[in-house]
């Protein structure tokens, strides 16, 4: 009983879609591979137009948001990757974040693009965080959803964070190094987070697996960032409210980035109504 509740909460914590017969992902007309710091990377290319980035949660593949992709490629070119040990790519011994983030520049560099949208779900969304300081001039705009930069109980909810250290008890080796992958990483500085320059969106749900005051801190910590909590949603919001996703993702894309401040507002206010009073 206590392998079946470790695997059930595995499912939850994964990513993997609940839909199946569906091309994106399993595509050998759109699919290719490229060979990047010793692996084949696999990768899809649907669409024309400003070109979209799709990076997948831990356990996930390419066609993870298949749900959504019928609309992204009528308005952007979209490359939806398996990242490294995940879907058809190749794996290694070592795997951690930031090797697979250099992963997804080698692809960037060997498709020639040298600005494209990102959006990355959990995994996903630390990877987006890592392109947009380590490979600044990869990322036009950004938008991460249930992405956390520290591994512990200050990034992630305790029990999130007791449950995946069982990872051993997993018996699918691949699952093992999925699960060891979030126990051991991210080690993300919010130091490094304030040097992302590109326009970003971080999406939390207000029950996700990332602890709301953590995705409050990332937000805080990116320059030129918003933030959207979800209401009665968990860290799966894409899924659970996919036509939201689209929205807010192809609103943030396709318009300038703006960053009003209420407290600017009330200063111009307080010019008006209290002129002798410095401001």
């Amino acid at each position: 009983m206590k392998l079946r509740n470790i695997l059930l909460a595995l499912l939850l914590i994964l990513c993997i879609p609940a839909f199946g017969q569906i091309r994106f992902g399993q595509n050998p007309e759109a699919g290719k591979k490229v060979r990047v710091n010793g692996i084949n990377l696999y990768y899809e290319v649907y669409g024309s137009g400003t070109p979209m980035l799709i990076l997948h949660g831990n356990g996930g593949y390419s066609g993870s948001r298949a749900d959504i992709m019928p609309e992204l490629i009528k308005k952007y070119k979209v490359i939806a990757v398996d990242h490294r040990c995940h879907g058809q790519s190749g794996c290694s011994e070592e795997l951690n974040y930031r090797l697979m983030a250099s992963d997804i520049n080698a692809l960037l560099e060997h498709l020639e693009l040298d600005s494209v949208y990102v959006y990355g779900h959990s995994d996903g969304g630390i990877l987006g965080l890592i392109l947009g300081f380590e490979y600044p001039d990869k990322v036009k705009k950004l938008v991460v959803s249930g992405a956390n930069a520290s591994r512990d109980s200050t990034g992630l909810q305790p029990y999130i964070v007791e449950m995946m250290k069982n990872y051993k008890e997993v018996p699918d080796p691949m699952m093992q190094k999925h699960l060891k992958l979030m126990v051991e990483h991210p080690d993300i500085a919010m130091a490094e987070l304030q040097q992302i320059k590109a326009p970003t969106l971080i999406i939390s749900g207000d029950r996700d697996a990332v602890r709301l005051t953590h995705s409050v801190d990332i937000f805080r910590n990116i320059p030129n960032s918003n933030l959207s909590v979800w209401p009665g949603s968990t860290h799966f919001v894409g899924a659970e409210n996919p036509r939201l996703l689209l929205k807010m993702m192809t609103d943030f894309f396709d318009n300038p980035f703006k960053k009003p401040s209420t407290v600017d507002w009330a200063k111009e206010v307080a010019k008006q109504i209290m002129p002798n009073v410095k401001h």
